[in-house]
Parts: structure tokens; C-alpha cells; sequence
């Protein structure tokens, strides 16, 4: 089954609602492609469309936060995390208040609307923000469930969500989302692969095509990139002594960077990390640019080699 994170996302924004009277959802005109309409479908009038102004959004969405809210304030993850990034810093990390900026349409994979559109720069816009937690799910159970849990969560977070479906690795019966923990998918000893967002039935795939050599890979899906799993890391690359990293978006200050700090201070190991290698993305259909920005299991399958050789 093939799903993308913003209709998951959308769908528990929707089913938040119902239990929960203080959640309040914000949109920067883009509530069709978000999915926040879900939610303004279902409760108008706890719903606010700004406009083409993420900064008025994100600013509102404090003053809410200070009243008892739990504002959702989405848009496409260049533009929240761009235009909006004073007001995020100042007026919700700074202050440390509740509130939620979801990220659409992150990545290469957004497609034909190019550079201008594609955030590959938001994983460490948000990271490097004190007080900020950053989500990237895997696949839409995951995404559902991280959205219900950062409804919980009290303080600062950035849920980053893909236009792309992408497939379902995850059971939704029983699964169960933890906070700042890192998800072992596929144990393996010869080399560990981290992966998050799109990138972790990428990086499952690669272990299956690395099995059939002979090779075993060890599969972290890391979801919460902020607070990232260290003992987790630590522990794999411990029994590995090999570690690539594989996600949609820059290599500088993402995922792999967030990796390698944890790394390089706690148990030094040979890291390589697979991204954008500090470019913006171009248009075109969004599963052709993830092949022709090397992002698939063939380039986890062979930088393995290269590590391993």
C-alpha cells in the first residue's frame, strides 16, 4: 500500500479535533495540499486560513499557544521554515510555547514546482533551534501516530511531511510511536543504515538486495532526528563499525550531520552520509528526482560496498 504523510497527517489533525477542544489548526492558504482541510472541514471554527503570510500564521499560532491552544500551523516546509523563521525562533522556541509547524511538500520529491518549492534546508533550519523537537515520519501510520503524539508532546515541534505517497512499512494494529526514540527495523552486522522520511523503505529495500551478497545490514528508521536516539547509534555502530545515513534534503546540518556529531564524540566509526550534496533540488516528476539525486537503495548498495571494501 502506497500513502503519503500529509493525508495521515491531515486524517489524525481531523480525529485530534474530536477529542480534544483546545486544538486549533492554521493554514497559509495551502489547506488542500497540507491536509489541514480536513480539519477546517470538520471544525470551522477552530480553524484559520491566514493567507500567503506563514510569519502572521506562526505568530498567531503563539498567541493561541499562550491562551491553552494546541495550534497545528501548516504549510509547504519552504516556506514555514523560511519565511516564518524569526517568528519561530522568537516566538515560539525562544518563548516555549505549544506549538506545532507542519512542513508539506518537503524534498525533491515535491516534483514539477522546482527549487523554489523543495525544502532540502528545513531539517537544519529546525534542528539547530533550542527548545525545537524535529519529526520526519517514515510512512503514514507513522505519521498519524507522531501527529497524535506531539499533541501530547508540550513545547516546540516541526513535523515534516511528504506530497509523495510512498509505502507502508509499518503495521497500524499495535504499532505505537515513541518520542526521541530510534526504530530498529532490520537487524544486520556488517554495516548500519539510517534513514528517515521517504528513505526508510529505501534503505529496507537496500538491505534486502545487500542480503542476497552475502552482507547484513542493520536498518534504523530514525523519525525524531531532535532529540535524537544516541544509545541507540552508539550501540549499532558498535556492533557494525559502519554507519551510512540516507534523507531527503541537504546532507549539511541534517540528518547525517545530526548522526555524525553523536558519532564522533561517543564512539568514532566510519560514517557516510546520502542526501543532497549541498544543492537546491530542480523540477521534474518527484520519484524520477529521487533517482536522479541518487537517493535509492542501488547508491545505499553501493556506497555499502565502498565501505566495506
Amino acid at each position: 500500500m502506497n500513502s503519503a504523510t500529509r493525508e495521515a497527517y491531515g486524517a489524525a489533525l481531523r480525529d485530534l479535533g474530536k477529542v480534544n477542544p483546545n486544538i486549533v489548526a492554521l493554514d497559509a492558504d495551502l489547506a488542500g495540499s497540507t491536509k489541514s482541510a480536513l480539519f477546517g472541514k470538520a471544525y470551522p471554527e477552530r480553524f484559520f486560513d491566514m493567507g500567503i503570510s506563514e510569519a502572521d500564521m506562526i505568530g498567531t499560532a503563539a498567541g493561541l499557544a499562550t491562551c491553552g491552544k494546541i495550534p497545528f500551523a501548516s504549510s509547504f516546509s519552504v516556506f514555514v521554515t523560511g519565511r516564518a523563521f524569526e517568528q519561530i525562533r522568537n516566538s515560539v522556541c525562544n518563548a516555549k510555547v505549544n506549538v506545532k509547524v507542519v512542513g508539506s511538500h518537503a524534498g525533491p520529491s515535491c516534483g514539477e514546482d522546482g527549487s523554489s518549492h523543495q525544502a532540502v534546508e528545513d531539517i537544519a533550519i529546525m534542528r539547530s533551534l533550542p527548545n525545537m523537537t524535529v519529526v520526519v515520519p517514515a510512512d503514514d501510520v507513522e505519521a498519524y501516530a507522531a501527529t497524535i503524539a506531539l499533541a501530547d508532546h508540550v513545547g516546540p515541534a516541526y513535523l515534516r511531511v511528504a506530497r509523495l505517497a510512498s509505502p507502508t512499512i509499518h503495521e497500524e494494529k499495535g504499532y505505537e510511536f515513541v518520542l526521541g526514540k530510534g526504530e530498529v527495523l532490520r537487524e544486520g552486522t556488517d554495516v548500519t543504515v539510517v534513514a528517515c522520511g521517504m528513505m526508510v523503505p529505501r534503505a529496507l529495500q537496500a538491505a534486502e538486495l545487500l542480503a542476497d551478497e552475502g552482507i547484513s545490514a542493520q536498518v534504523i528508521n530514525m523519525a525524531t532526528i531532535k532529540p535524537i536516539d544516541s544509545d541507540l547509534l552508539v550501540a549499532s555502530a558498535k556492533k557494525t563499525g559502519k554507519v551510512i545515513t540516507i534523507e531527503e534534503g541537504s546532507i549539511v546540518g541534517g540528518l547525517g550531520t545530526a548522526v555524525a556529531e553523536v558519532l564522533s564524540e561517543r564512539y568514532p566509526v566510519s560514517v557516510r552520509r546520502i542526501g543532497l550534496p549541498d544543492v537546491f533540488g530542480i523540477s521534474g516528476p518527484g520519484d524520477k528526482l529521487l533517482d536522479y539525486f541518487r537517493l535509492n537503495a542501488d547508491h545505499i548498495v553501493e556506497v555499502a560496498h565502498e565501505l566495506l571494501a
